[in-house]
């Protein structure tokens, strides 16, 4: 089974084709229904939960009762366009939607209702649909079965195919016992036979909760944006004693001023831009991460992941490449390498691990020992959690392979004495950043096997780069204090936490935010599930246990942990996207004031002819262009929020200063030439 295990392992993962299969940004599926659904959200329940687009529809319809009332090509203009920037919000919003909801399709065909063959309480098999199935139920899987629900394995071993969630094709092995038992609905039974017991309720799979997380029917505002939201409301409440005082003051002042020329003031200083798109980014941002394989329980989760300032990540398979390899023979004084490398050889014959099998190659290679026919008067020690220890009697001899200490207490009892030097070695290569594995014949050590353990290519860069913006990473490991330290400092992360346990990450997450940080973890396993709960942002593997999938608030379909660093770019381009475009939607509505003030009172008070710096044609050209211009540029602005605005490592202040410089320096003039080129051609085909 180990070399099919390997096998399995070792086949390269086709592309993703599952939930993370991406759609390109204009898909014309995906625009006819983003078009639908901008006119049904004109329903005035759907626009409150925005304010400032609600106040946009209430204007557009007082404008309309004032153009049936008094007729004119310039106030039924002005309610067109009013009512152009509330659709063109309303798809905004729908185009994010149907990103997620295009992909909840594809799920949904995964949720055919299969039969199950349940186990009855006297064994008998009974076949059932797959929707009658409630926890506690027992069910049998072959291969070539749908799993039916979520479960947990408590008999049996197999292949599962899991592409229909993960896309990847690589099969996975799936086994009874440990923190690789759990398995999904919708899943493919490859090879033979498996016991289930199911964990979920009817409507409450795995399944069914990815189905609600893509379409986005359950995103909660996160605080944040609650926060913003309150923001641009009370600007907009700002704003309208502002512009309707401007009727007295314009009739005091002798200057006509409408009421449909009011309200598009009113539209055009409060930030509609922002708050067209303020949606369409929350949902852009969990979509992102759906397009990485990461599944977010909330829009929260993905917020607190741009705030994240300290990163807990597992050495095995983050930082490390997971597997350590047997790299060195180190005899101790009296033993050639070759007779270390021999018995070293013995030992791991039925070792089926990767630092197993690699010890066989390296004394293959080294030195030309191949695998022999030892014949029936042998005995394998499997290696136990008790004993520490794996080997082989043969021949009389009993060779033990281990951790130094186990292995010295257990020559020790067989009558030996340890060599002074074996401390020393045990030591440095500890030093180093490997694992050391002693070597014992009987009572007589022979000497060190170097198991090396591979940091990732590139990992140091990233953990500068995160250093860069202020976040601490913290690497969590099972290794003795010597070698944490060496591969934390091999790596690049700011601190370790070795020989950790449930209770130690639990403590070291608590003491971070209790420093008032946000801290992020990845896990999968039962033992991990109290630190994913405690984390603000807890990763769980989709390999992992049931229990570790609740704790956490993201699931990682592809059981990637590096994935975290991902996690933590996408929260913080959600913030910084959210931030740029308001900074733009505040700036741009500096030339708006520009165009609309002199061009109302400029008759009345020629000395505001030197704020018309545009030059605008006349008072009714210079409203409805910056009407439409404000109508336009959500449109336009879009794909920058669905895409997200890129985020470079970098500290706050720089961030700060490019923020302001693009996108508020870039909001004031961008909308001062549109808005005279929109004047210009209203001038053009004499519109006024």
């Amino acid at each position: 089974m180990g070399a099919k295990v390997e096998a399995m392992q070792a086949r390269p993962a086709a592309a993703p084709r599952g939930v993370a299969q991406a759609r390109s940004l204009f898909d014309p599926e995906i625009l006819r229904q983003a078009l639908v659904g901008a006119f049904g959200k004109l329903d005035p329940r759907v626009q409150i939960r925005n304010p400032v687009m609600f106040v946009v529809l209430i204007g557009s319809i007082i404008t309309l009762v004032e153009a049936a009332a008094h007729s004119s090509v310039f106030s039924w203009s002005i309610t067109a366009w009013l009512f152009l920037t509330v659709i063109f919000a309303n798809f905004a919003e729908a185009m994010a939607e149907g990103r997620g909801k295009a992909q909840a399709q594809t799920l949904r065909r995964m949720r055919a209702d299969t039969e199950a063959r349940r186990l009855d309480r006297d064994g008998t098999e009974v076949r059932v649909p797959a929707s009658t199935l409630v926890r506690g139920d027992i069910v049998v899987c072959e291969a070539g079965d749908l799993i039916p629900s979520d479960g947990e394995i408590v008999e049996g071993i197999a292949s599962v195919d899991e592409s229909a969630i993960t896309g990847e094709s690589a099969p996975v092995i799936r086994e009874s016992g440990g923190d690789r038992s759990a398995v999904t609905g919708g899943t493919k039974v490859l090879s033979d036979r498996i016991v289930v017991r199911i964990t979920a309720d009817r409507g409450n799979t795995f399944l069914d909760r990815m189905i609600a997380l893509v379409e986005g029917a359950n995103r909660q505002k996160t605080p944040n944006e609650i926060a913003l939201t309150i923001l641009l409301a009370t600007l907009t409440i700002i704003f309208l004693p502002v512009v309707v005082v401007l009727q007295p003051f314009g009739h005091y002042a002798g200057a006509s001023v409408s009421v449909v020329i009011l309200v598009a003031l009113l539209v055009c200083l409060i930030p509609t831009t922002i708050g067209a798109l303020l949606s369409a980014i929350g949902i852009a941002g969990m979509d992102r991460l759906v397009q990485r394989n990461v599944l977010a329980m909330s829009g929260r989760a993905v917020e607190a992941a741009g705030d994240v300032q300290t990163l807990l990540l597992d050495k095995t398979g983050t930082i490390t490449l997971g597997n350590r390899m047997a790299t060195a023979f180190v005899p101790v004084s009296g033993v050639g390498e070759q007779d270390l490398a021999d018995a070293a050889q013995l030992a791991s014959l039925a070792d089926e691990t990767p630092e197993g099998r690699s010890i066989v190659v390296l004394a293959k290679e080294r030195f030309g020992i191949r695998e022999r026919d030892l014949g029936a008067g042998h005995e394998f020690i499997p290696f136990s959690a008790t004993t520490r220890m794996s080997g082989l009697d043969i021949d009389g001899r009993r060779i033990r392979k281990g951790a130094a200490e186990a292995v010295c207490r257990w020559v020790a009892e067989q009558g030996g004495s340890i060599p002074e030097a074996l401390s020393e070695i045990v030591e440095e290569i500890s030093r180093s950043g490997s694992t050391p594995l002693v070597v014992a014949d009987g009572a007589r050590v022979l000497g060190v096997i170097e198991l090396k353990d591979v940091v990732k290519e590139g990992i140091r860069e990233r953990f500068d780069a995160l250093r860069s913006v202020g976040i601490r990473t913290v690497m969590i490991t099972g290794d003795n204090p010597l070698t944490a330290a060496a591969i934390a400092q091999e790596a690049g992360v700011d601190d370790y936490l070795a020989e950790a346990t449930p209770e130690r990450k639990l403590d070291l997450i608590r003491a971070e935010q209790e420093g008032g940080k946000l801290v992020a973890m990845t896990g999968d396993g039962t033992n991990d599930a109290p630190a994913l709960a405690q984390a603000d942002v807890g990763v769980a593997m989709n390999t992992g246990t049931t229990a570790a999938k609740e704790a956490g608030n993201m699931v990682d379909l592809d059981s990637n942990p590096t994935k975290l660093i991902d996690i933590v770019e996408v929260g913080k381009q959600l913030l910084i996207t959210r931030g740029s475009l308001t900074t733009f939607s505040i700036a741009n509505d500096v030339a708006k004031y520009f165009a609309i003030i002199p061009a109302l009172f400029v008759t009345t008070y020629p000395q505001l002819s030197a704020l018309n710096i545009m030059k605008l044609h006349n008072p009714k050209t210079a409203v409805l262009s910056a009407v439409i211009f404000n109508a336009l540029v959500i449109i336009a602005l879009i794909p920058l929020a669905l895409r997200g605005v890129r985020w470079r490592p970098s500290s706050p202040g720089a961030i700060l200063r490019r923020n302001v410089f693009i996108y508020g320096l870039g909001g004031i003039v961008i909308p001062f030439a549109f808005i005279k080129v929109i004047d210009l051609f209203l001038t053009a085909i004499h519109w006024y």
